[in-house]
């Protein structure tokens, strides 16, 4: 059974509500329309595009919690954090991030998401990457989301250094494994 417009449209807002970082592919699933049906009720609606979403309350959030580095240096978008404990970013892989002869994500924007994730958890105005260990599981390609998860397993008073384990997937399949060991000022461990 077909919706109307009207019905349609509000369930597209409760929809958003609850998950501000879904996008117009899986809205135009979901609701069995086209993108471009999706995108014109969005229009409508006057709801802005997912990256728009997500900045927002991603600089609404995060604006003031984040202390190592500024949210525009962030690779990706971070859409949770608990400083010293954990972090959420995702990474939209697009034509500018990929190889052009075979679509395939260039490493090193994996790379920079985990890691610059892994320096925006630290509860420090001075975060460094000491050494990485890193592992790609699985190829990424253009049009897939990266959502990067990030976690303190230990911080280290005596040295100032920080452990963070970042966890990348596509769609819950892990593409991208790290272990960054950070440097942060030894002042500042108690956050």
């Amino acid at each position: 059974m077909r919706r109307t417009k009207r019905e349609r449209q509000q369930l597209l807002v409760e929809t958003i509500k609850e998950n501000p970082f879904v996008t117009d592919e899986e809205l135009a699933e979901k609701f069995s329309v086209s993108i471009q049906t999706i995108r014109l009720d969005r229009l409508e609606l006057s709801i802005p595009e997912l990256r728009e979403r997500i900045k927002h309350v991603a600089e609404k959030r995060f604006e003031d919690e984040v202390r190592s580095l500024p949210l525009e240096e962030v690779i990706g978008e971070i859409i949770d954090i608990d400083l010293d404990r954990s972090a959420i970013s995702i990474l939209d892989i697009k034509m500018e991030h990929v190889f052009i002869r075979n679509k395939i994500a260039r490493g090193h924007h994996l790379f920079a998401q985990a890691n610059s994730l892994a320096v925006a958890v630290i509860n420090d105005e001075l975060a460094l990457t000491r050494k990485a260990n890193i592992r790609f599981a699985q190829s990424v390609k253009e049009g897939e989301r990266v959502v990067a998860k990030a976690r303190v397993t230990k911080i280290d008073e005596v040295t100032g250094r920080t452990f963070v384990e970042v966890n990348s997937y596509v769609n819950n399949e892990l593409v991208f494994f790290g272990e960054f060991e950070m440097y942060r000022s030894q002042n500042n461990t108690k956050g």
